[in-house]
């Protein structure tokens, strides 16, 4: 079986440097013509130079996910330039934050804005443009663990994650008449394998330097404070020893996006070497003792972004 999406046509929210990035290259070596967007407009033309070096073909299309008008308008340029939207992925998504006791109003506003808007506005004029013509195409929402499981220290973010969930149920009966799927994908905090990202911050991900302020870290001084997880050495908490690259994360994301995967719709897919899975009480074994996955079949045919 090989799967290919020649001839499909590509939208990808919050195009980078990361996750974004990463399913964006994905698609576009699986044959896809690849618009990258992104509010910063660098980050998405940052994609489009990474997908164009390992030989596919793509545009930057930024713009605010939450202003319907930026919508239309990056969509449509992607209609004029390419003909078509075969496949969107709602990426896009504002990380970090803070603990309930501590979040701001605004920052919360912004950050559900982001994923509620970028979802809808997204979905719907695609999914409009897709019905009208029909199109039988693939919309994936990104989710997260902390959609589905509590995490301290990220309220707003679990908070439209597991928005994000329930949305993609709805959506997908919306569009089942016209043969369009909606389904969502759940990262785990995978490891960094962009060249230019690995390049600006090292390797390691957020597994190896945890958010001392964002993933539950305390955010004050005050004597009532409690920290909200431990902060010494932990034992690795991922049965097979690694959640995985975005590499990992685009090899699925392209499977879900093509004909293959023509009967799926409203369903959750993770890749995240089986962190979701496992019970709270779960006792890893030692790193040493564990065999691990497969290695990874790369998607970057160009590791020297400077070459």
């Amino acid at each position: 079986m090989e799967i290919s999406l020649e001839g499909k046509v590509a939208v990808v929210t919050g195009s980078g440097p990361n996750i974004g990035s990463g399913i964006a290259l994905a698609l576009a070596r699986y044959g896809a013509k690849v618009a990258c967007n992104d509010l910063d407009g660098a980050a998405a033309q940052k994609s489009v130079e990474r997908i164009e070096r390992n030989g596919g073909t793509a545009i930057a299309i930024p713009g605010d996910v939450t202003d319907e008008q930026q919508v239309q308008a990056y969509l449509g340029r992607v209609i004029e330039e390419f003909g078509q939207i075969d496949i969107v992925v709602n990426n896009a998504a504002v990380l970090g934050g803070r603990g309930v006791l501590d979040e701001s109003a605004e920052f919360f506003s912004r950050a559900v804005q982001v994923a509620a808007m970028g979802n809808f506005l997204n979905t719907k004029h695609a999914g409009r443009h897709m019905a009208e013509r029909g199109i039988r195409g693939s919309i994936v929402a990104i989710s997260s663990s902390n959609g589905w499981s509590g995490t301290a220290g990220v309220i707003a973010y679990a908070f439209h994650k597991g928005g994000v969930n329930n949305f993609v149920r709805a959506a997908a009966m919306d569009l089942a008449p016209y043969g369009i799927r909606v389904n969502s994908f759940t990262p785990t905090a995978p490891t960094p394998d962009n060249p230019d990202l690995i390049a600006e911050q090292g390797p390691g991900g957020v597994l190896d330097r945890p958010r001392t302020n964002g993933l539950g870290g305390p955010t004050g001084d005050e004597p009532w404070r409690r920290p909200s997880r431990w902060a010494g050495d932990r034992m690795p908490l991922v049965p097979m020893g690694t959640t995985g690259t975005p590499t990992d994360i685009g090899h699925c994301m392209a499977w879900m996006c093509s004909d293959y995967a023509r009967l799926i719709t409203g369903c959750d897919f993770v890749v995240d070497g089986g962190a979701r899975a496992k019970n709270f009480a779960y006792a890893p074994a030692a790193p040493s003792d564990l065999a691990g996955p497969v290695p990874v079949i790369p998607l970057e045919q160009v590791l020297d972004p400077t070459s």
